[in-house]
C-alpha cells in the first residue's frame, strides 16, 4: 500500500505470521486453555463442592448470564428491568433449593415455591412499567425483561433438579452420586457436542447449517457433534455400569437416544443465543472467559440440554 508521501506502509498485521490466520490459532490456544481450566473445574466441582457451594455457584452463574444478556437487549436498544430480573432469578433457584428436602412431597412443594416466585415477578415487572413515563416500548420492556428470567434462571433451575430430585438432600448433608453423575454426564455429553462440531467443523465444514444466524456454523459440523455426544454418552455409561447411583438406570437404548438428544439441544440453545448476539450486533455476550466469551457462551448449550435430560429421565425412566 502506497501513502501519500511515497513511501510503502506496511500492514500492521504484516510482523504476525499468516494475518487473520495467526488470530484464530490465538483464539484457539486461549479457547483450549480455558476449556481445560473449566473442564478441571467441573471435576472438582463434581467430586467435592458441597451443596450450599453448588447452590452459591448456581446463582453466580444465573446472575453473570442474566446481566449478559440484558446488556445484549441494551445493545439492541431494548429497555429493560435488569434488577428485578436479577431478584427474581435468584429467588427462583434459591426457591427449588430450600424447597427440596428429605419429606415427602417436596418435589411438588418445590414447583409450588417456584410458581409464586414466577408470579410475584410478573406482577414486580408489571408495575414498575408504570412510572415509565418516555419509556415507548412498553411492551417489548415487559416481554423481554420476563424473558430474562425464563430463559436464564428458569432454565438452568433444571440442573437443581438434576443435583437433588433423586435422592432428595438438603444443604446439611452431601450431595448424592445420582446427582453428581448426572450433571457430570450432562456437561461432558454436551460439551463433546461443541468440540466436535468445532473440530469437524473446521476440518470437513462445506454447507452452512444455518447462515443467517450464524454463519460459522456447518451441516458437517452439527453431525460432527451428534458423533462426538454420542461416543461420550456410550462411553460415559459404559465406565458407570449404565447406573447413576439411584432408581435411574439406563439401557444401551437410553444412551444412544440421550447423546442425540442432548446435542440437538445444545446446538438449539447455541445457535438460539447466536440469534441473540445478531441482533445486538456483537461476537460474544462479554470478555470475561479469554477464547470463549461471557458465561452465557458457555453455558447456552447447557441451559437447553438441561431440561432435556430432567425430562427424560423423569418420564421415561423413572
Amino acid at each position: 500500500m502506497i501513502s501519500r508521501h511515497g513511501t510503502r506502509k506496511v500492514s500492521s498485521h504484516r510482523g504476525k505470521p499468516g494475518g487473520s490466520l495467526w488470530k484464530a490459532d490465538c483464539v484457539l490456544k486461549y479457547r483450549i486453555f480455558s476449556g481445560c481450566l473449566i473442564g478441571a473445574a467441573t471435576l472438582l466441582i463434581a467430586n467435592y463442592l458441597p451443596p450450599l457451594g453448588d447452590w452459591i455457584l448456581l446463582l453466580a452463574l444465573s446472575c453473570l448470564g442474566q446481566l449478559e444478556f440484558y446488556e445484549l437487549l441494551h445493545k439492541s436498544g431494548i429497555p429493560n428491568f435488569w434488577v428485578i430480573g436479577l431478584i427474581s432469578g435468584v429467588a427462583l433457584i434459591s426457591a427449588t433449593f430450600f424447597a427440596l428436602g428429605p419429606e415427602a412431597g417436596s418435589v411438588a412443594n418445590a414447583y409450588r415455591w417456584e410458581n409464586i416466585v414466577l408470579l410475584v415477578s410478573v406482577m414486580a415487572v408489571f408495575i414498575r412499567q408504570f412510572p415509565q413515563k418516555y419509556n415507548t416500548t412498553p411492551i417489548q420492556t415487559i416481554a423481554c425483561t420476563l424473558f430474562g428470567i425464563l430463559y436464564v434462571p428458569f432454565m438452568l433451575n433444571f440442573i437443581t433438579r438434576l443435583a437433588f430430585t433423586w435422592n432428595v438432600v438438603t444443604s446439611r448433608v452431601v450431595v448424592d452420586e445420582c446427582g453428581r453423575l448426572l450433571i457430570l454426564y450432562l456437561i461432558i455429553v454436551v460439551k463433546c457436542t461443541d468440540i466436535g462440531a468445532y473440530t469437524v467443523g473446521r476440518l470437513f465444514g462445506r454447507h452452512k447449517l444455518c447462515p443467517r444466524i450464524s454463519p460459522g456454523k456447518t451441516i458437517e459440523g452439527f453431525f460432527g457433534g451428534i458423533a462426538f455426544a454420542l461416543a461420550a454418552s456410550l462411553l460415559f455409561c459404559h465406565f458407570t455400569g449404565y447406573q447413576f447411583g439411584c432408581e435411574l438406570t439406563l439401557r444401551l437404548r437410553d444412551a444412544i437416544i440421550l447423546g442425540v438428544l442432548l446435542a440437538v439441544a445444545g446446538t438449539v440453545g447455541d445457535l438460539f443465543e447466536s440469534l441473540m448476539k445478531r441482533a445486538a450486533n456483537t461476537k460474544d455476550s462479554s470478555t470475561v472467559i479469554p477464547g470463549m466469551g461471557g458465561v452465557l457462551d458457555v453455558i447456552d448449550s447447557l441451559l437447553f440440554g438441561a431440561p432435556v435430560l430432567y425430562a427424560y429421565m423423569k418420564v421415561i425412566l423413572q
